[in-house]
C-alpha cells in the first residue's frame, strides 16, 4: 500500500469514527434534549399514533380513545366529563396534561418502562408499548352524590375510607368538560379562553387545590391539641371562659352566635361552637401548642401528592396571642383545602390514625396485569386513641344534640362539626358554609368515611348553623352513598394499639 492509499484510509476511518461518535451523541446524550424540544413534531404524532390508556372508576371506563383522521390520529374522550374532571383532569394536544392524565402521563400514553414486558429490548428498539389502565379509588356513588348535592353552586366535597385513606370522592363545582380541550383548532383554543375567563373558575380543582379558612370546623384541631395536652381532661366540666372574650393585647371582644357560652363545658361548646371557650383555649396552649396539633393533622405539609400535588394548608407559626385565638377558631390566616379537612374527620373517625390520602388504586397493561399498585400507609399519629374516643363524643354529640342534626342517618353513628367561615374585607364576604363529619355501622369499631364540605355561595347568616344547613345534608347524602355500595376486596385491617 502506497503512502497516498494508506493516508486516505486512515483519513476515511477517522471521519467514519467521527460520524459514529456524533451519531451517538445525538442518539443517546442528546436524545433527551431533543425529545423535549417542541420543534419535534415526531414526538407529538408518535404520542398520539394509538389509543390513550384509560382511567376506571369502580369497573367504568370514564376515558376512552376517538380516531380523528388527521395525523395526531386519537385524540381523548370522557364519559360525564364535569362530573369527573376533578379526577381525571384533561389530556390536551394543544395544552397538554393535567391531574391523573399528568401524573400517570407515562403509563395512559405507554412510555413508562413499567408497562414493558422486555424492558432492555423496548428500550433498545424505542418500541411502544400500548397505554395502560389507571385504576382509580373513586366511589361512583359517593361522587355522584358529592356532584348532585352541590348543585353547581361554587364549592367542593372530598371523601376518604379513614382505614385506608382511599379517596372515595373528589368533586368540585362549578365543574366542566374536558373533551372540549382534547383536540386541536379555533373550537378547542375559544372553550379555553372561555374557560380561563369565566368568574367562576370551573377548571380550578377546589377540592385539592383551593384553600378557604375553615372556621369552627377547625374546633375540632383545638379541641384536639386541649385534650391531648392536658389542658383539658374533662370535657364536660366548666371551663373558665367569659362572654365576650377580649383578645389579648387589643381592644376586640369575641362574641358567639349561640346563647350559653360563658364558662360552658368543652363539650357544650364543641356542641354550639362557642368562639369564646375555644379561642382562650387556644390562647392558654400558645401558638405552639395549636399548630404542633395542626400539623400532626397535616397542615403545613408542602409534599402531600395523591399523586396530584394538594395545595398547603396553613396555619402561621408566628403569632401573637391575638392571632392564636382567631387561628384557633379557624380564622386570621388559617386556610385549609376540603381534602385537609376530610383528613382531620377521618383521623379522629379511625382511632387517632391519620392514613396517607390516595388516588390511584392500581394500575394495569393491556393484558390487565396489575403493575403498579398502591398500598394502605400511615401518614401521622395525629392523636392517642384515648383522645380520639374523646373527639369522638364531641363530633356525634353536634349530630345529635347540636349544629349538624342534618347529616343524622337512622342506625348509623355520625359525628360532624359545622363551620361558618368569615372573610373578604371586614369580613363581609358571603360566608363559606362548612361540614365535616365521618359515619360508621353501629356494629363497627372506625368510621368507614369521612367527609368534608364546603359551599362558597352559601346564603346564610354568619352562624355556624349554615353550614349545618347548606353542607351538611350533601355530606349525609355522600355518607351514605359509601355506607351502601360494595366494600372493596382486600380490605386493608389496620393494626392495633395507639
Amino acid at each position: 500500500m502506497n503512502r497516498c492509499v494508506r493516508h486516505a484510509a486512515v483519513f476515511c476511518v477517522l471521519l467514519l469514527a467521527a460520524v459514529l461518535a456524533n451519531t451517538a451523541r445525538v442518539q443517546v446524550v442528546e436524545a433527551g434534549r431533543f425529545n423535549g424540544n417542541p420543534a419535534n413534531h415526531r414526538i407529538a404524532l408518535g404520542r398520539y399514533l394509538q389509543p390513550r390508556g384509560d382511567i376506571l372508576v369502580g369497573a367504568e371506563r370514564v376515558t376512552g380513545s376517538r380516531a380523528t383522521g388527521g395525523r395526531l390520529r386519537y385524540e381523548r374522550t370522557y364519559r360525564e366529563g364535569p362530573l369527573y374532571a376533578p379526577v381525571t383532569g384533561f389530556a390536551s394536544q394543544t395544552y397538554g396534561t393535567t391531574l391523573l392524565e399528568g401524573t400517570e402521563d407515562g403509563l395512559l400514553s405507554g412510555t413508562s418502562s413499567a408497562l414493558a414486558s422486555t424492558p432492555l429490548w423496548d428500550e433498545l428498539t424505542r418500541a411502544r408499548q400500548r397505554g395502560g389502565d389507571v385504576h382509580t379509588t373513586i366511589d361512583q356513588a359517593a361522587q355522584r352524590a358529592a356532584f348532585d348535592g352541590l348543585a353547581g353552586r361554587r364549592g367542593a366535597v372530598a371523601a376518604i375510607d379513614p382505614v385506608t385513606g382511599r379517596i372515595l370522592a373528589l368533586v368540585s363545582s362549578p365543574s366542566y368538560d374536558p373533551g372540549l380541550l382534547s383536540g386541536t383548532g379555533p373550537a378547542v383554543n375559544a372553550a379555553w379562553s372561555r374557560l380561563n375567563d369565566d368568574p367562576a373558575q370551573p377548571m380550578l380543582d377546589r377540592a385539592i387545590r383551593q384553600t378557604y379558612p375553615p372556621g369552627s370546623t377547625f374546633k375540632v384541631v383545638t379541641a384536639a391539641a386541649a385534650l391531648q395536652q392536658g389542658l383539658v381532661r374533662d370535657v364536660n366540666a366548666p371551663t373558665d371562659s367569659p362572654d365576650p372574650y377580649r383578645l389579648q393585647g387589643t381592644l376586640v371582644d369575641l362574641t358567639n352566635e349561640s346563647d350559653g357560652c360563658e364558662d360552658a363545658s368543652v363539650y357544650d361548646a364543641f356542641r354550639i361552637s362557642c368562639n369564646t371557650v375555644f379561642a382562650k383555649l387556644g390562647t392558654d396552649l400558645g401558638p405552639h401548642g395549636v399548630v404542633d396539633q395542626a400539623q400532626l393533622f397535616g397542615f403545613n405539609d408542602t409534599g402531600l401528592r395523591i399523586p396530584a400535588g394538594v395545595a398547603k394548608s396553613t396555619m402561621d407559626t408566628t403569632m401573637g396571642p391575638d392571632q392564636v385565638a382567631l387561628s384557633s377558631i379557624g380564622q386570621f390566616d388559617t386556610t385549609a383545602t376540603p381534602l385537609q379537612m376530610a383528613m382531620v374527620a377521618a383521623a379522629v373517625g379511625n382511632g387517632g390514625r391519620l392514613m396517607r390520602p390516595y388516588l390511584v388504586d392500581r394500575v394495569t397493561n393491556h393484558n390487565g396485569l396489575t403493575v403498579v399498585s398502591q398500598h394502605p400507609s400511615l401518614l401521622h399519629q395525629a392523636v392517642s386513641a384515648r383522645t380520639a374516643g374523646q373527639l369522638q363524643q364531641l363530633m356525634e354529640a353536634v349530630v345529635t344534640h347540636g349544629t349538624g342534626g342534618n347529616a343524622a342517618i337512622p342506625g348509623v353513628v355520625v359525628g360532624g362539626k359545622t363551620g361558618t367561615a368569615q372573610h373578604g374585607v371586614g369580613n363581609t364576604g358571603t360566608p363559606y358554609a362548612w361540614f365535616i363529619s365521618y359515619a360508621r355501622p353501629a356494629s363497627a369499631e372506625h368510621a368507614a368515611v369521612a367527609v368534608a364540605v364546603v359551599v362558597e355561595d352559601a346564603e346564610a347568616r354568619r352562624a355556624d348553623i349554615s353550614g349545618g344547613g347548606n353542607a351538611a345534608p350533601i355530606a349525609r347524602a355522600v355518607m351514605q352513598a359509601v355506607l351502601s355500595s360494595p366494600q372493596p376486596t382486600g380490605e386493608f385491617s389496620p393494626p392495633s394499639g395507639n
